[in-house]
């Protein structure tokens, strides 16, 4: 299972700083071909055209207000699409999804910006927090999302290992379990809606 993190709330978010020659923009109607590119390179797979109208387009958590790119030269080379963690009538719990970056276009934080314009649109959405999930491996990623004011919270037995293996590796300090903070900032319906 994906290791899960958890921002508490939306307040504060740091200004959008495209480097230079990058810009910022939401989902236009021919961009399925450039997630699935954009996707293809950060995960790798054979994604397509079809694969981006099933896996999100066509999805009913999908708005294309809600789709972001960062584009080089008007090139699409980065993505974050705003989700709703349980679907398409959740209105509290936002989900941080699919972000991913040219490895062409690394070292520009293009995933950190993606990333905040995400949470940039969950709070206009009236949303509480924000979650995601991701993968052991995606180290640059997980210091991104440490570095929004993401934690980790556990949902399976063996995550407290797989988190400190993590920590060690970024050579940060251990963060465990955030339930302490995560229960005080948020209310109970949204903890039980984080935790499924």
């Amino acid at each position: 299972m994906q290791l899960r993190m958890i921002r508490t709330n939306l307040l504060n978010l740091p200004e959008i700083k495209m480097p230079p020659g990058y810009r910022l923009r939401t989902y236009q109607e021919n961009d399925n071909w450039h997630w699935a590119n954009i996707i293809n390179s950060s995960f790798g797979g054979d994604r397509t055209d079809a694969d981006t109208r099933e896996q999100i387009v066509d999805r009913p958590e999908f708005e294309s207000t809600g789709l972001f790119f960062s584009t080089y030269q008007d090139q699409p080379v980065g993505t974050a699409c705003a989700w709703k963690w349980n679907g398409a009538d959740e209105k509290e719990v936002g989900q941080l999804h699919m972000v991913g970056v040219m490895p062409e276009h690394s070292g520009y934080r293009l995933g950190k910006w993606v990333s905040l314009a995400v949470l940039y649109y969950h709070r206009q959405q009236g949303f509480k927090c924000a979650v995601l999930g991701t993968d052991d491996f995606r180290l640059p990623a997980i210091k991104t999302y440490l570095n929004l004011d993401f934690m980790p919270i556990y949902v399976e037995d063996d995550q407290p290992e797989r988190w400190q293996v993590i920590f060690e590796k970024l050579k940060l300090p251990f963060i465990s379990d955030s339930v302490d903070q995560v229960r005080t900032a948020l209310s109970e319906n949204i903890i039980t809606k984080i935790y499924q």
